[in-house]
């Protein structure tokens, strides 16, 4: 059934020599509902291609088979996401821009740094090992940012994130040192910055 939009003209005369004419528009639901259509085949599009992007780069199997598997897996958990109805603005893979990725080398030195350590721990018992239990403040705006300083946390040798409701994050550091490395606030800042807020 075509859409239909309808128009309506009102004219209102003044009673001098002017008339004023002003139009109004009275979409339809169904063309209202079909507005946000673009906006969503876009992420959904984007979507695909960075699943696609990292499938490609994590799985190493470059045979047409494979590749088919891989694209209908991505095409499939992006129609999961649009049913649930969380293939949002937030959600979207682009909304950071390279922001995360000058984020990595940053993590990546931490992750080193981490790994020394602990390793260090291992091999020597004479350095102390300090198991801790506290909570922190993320001070980012959205869930999924939030998610990423969680997840980052986690890959930092040393800490794991065990929960994370609203803006606290629960986590188990394995040295005092490593606690007090989270509470100083160092990621927590830098992601701020990979969001896009100054705090």
């Amino acid at each position: 059934m075509p859409l239909r939009v309808y128009e309506k003209l009102v004219f209102d005369y003044s009673g001098n020599s002017d008339t004023k004419l002003s139009t109004t528009m009275q979409v339809s639901p169904k063309f209202r509902a079909c507005l946000g259509v673009g906006t969503e085949m876009k992420r959904a599009v984007v979507s695909v291609l960075v699943l696609s992007a990292v499938w490609l780069l994590g799985s190493g199997h470059y045979t047409v088979q494979m590749m088919s598997f891989g694209a209908a897996s991505c095409v499939f958990v992006v129609f999961l996401l649009w049913r649930m109805d969380i293939l949002d603005s937030e959600g979207e893979p682009t909304q950071l821009g390279i922001r995360p990725f000058l984020f990595l080398p940053w993590l990546f030195k931490q992750i080193a740094l981490s790994n020394i350590d602990v390793a260090r721990r291992v091999l020597d018992p004479n350095m102390p090992i300090s198991p801790e239990l506290f909570e922190i403040e993320a001070h980012q705006r959205t869930d999924t940012v939030r998610v990423y300083y969680a997840n980052a946390i986690t890959l930092t040798p040393g800490t794991i994130s065990i929960r994370l409701r609203d803006d606290k994050i629960l986590i188990h550091a394995l040295t005092q040192e490593a606690a007090d490395d989270v509470r100083e606030g160092e990621m927590d800042r830098r992601l701020c910055v990979v969001e896009g807020a100054t705090s």
